[in-house]
């Protein structure tokens, strides 16, 4: 039930932030949108058993450089990809390379895939869940194994312990 409270209260603050109005019929919406979010997917988001206190602690406390990761491969997937445009680098060989899922659980795939599509130079085209493997198109496909190990770096290091 705290978990429930303190989902609402955090989603109706993300509302409100979006909205930058934290007027009290603004708020009242953000709590009824994110009440109906909730009880939609509770089975999704409270499914199981929730995470211990350190666990959770660890989680939060490993999301911040899970985060500026992120920042960072958006930053140099965005230079790479201006320079690209600009033609200071050629278009190396552009391709689609298949990425393991690995140790992935479903909901660790949609972040991967949001990752890998926030930067610049890859997106995510399809999962084959069948062959365990995502599809990524990216800039530069000249090193395939490369753009694996980059990848399993990535999860591995930053993203397991916050989204596994």
């Amino acid at each position: 039930m705290k978990r429930a409270a303190l989902s609402l209260v955090f989603l109706t603050l993300v509302y409100a932030l979006v909205l930058a109005s934290f007027h009290p019929w603004d708020l009242a919406l953000g709590a009824v949108l994110s009440g109906v979010l909730l009880f939609s997917l509770r089975g999704y988001v409270f499914g199981g058993k929730p995470a211990p206190l350190p666990g959770l602690l660890g989680r939060v406390i490993a999301f911040w450089p899970f985060a500026f990761a992120v920042l960072r491969d958006t930053l140099v997937g965005t230079w790479q990809v201006t320079r690209i445009t600009l033609y200071l680098k050629p278009l190396a060989k552009p391709g689609v390379v298949a990425v393991p899922i690995g140790e992935r659980t479903p909901v660790g795939v949609a972040v991967s895939s949001l990752v890998a599509t926030i930067s610049p130079g890859e997106v995510m085209i399809d999962v084959d869940w069948e062959k365990g493997v995502m599809l990524v198109h990216t800039t530069d496909a000249a090193d395939p194994e490369g753009v694996r190990r980059a990848h399993e770096h990535f999860y591995q290091r930053y993203q397991r312990r916050v989204f596994p």
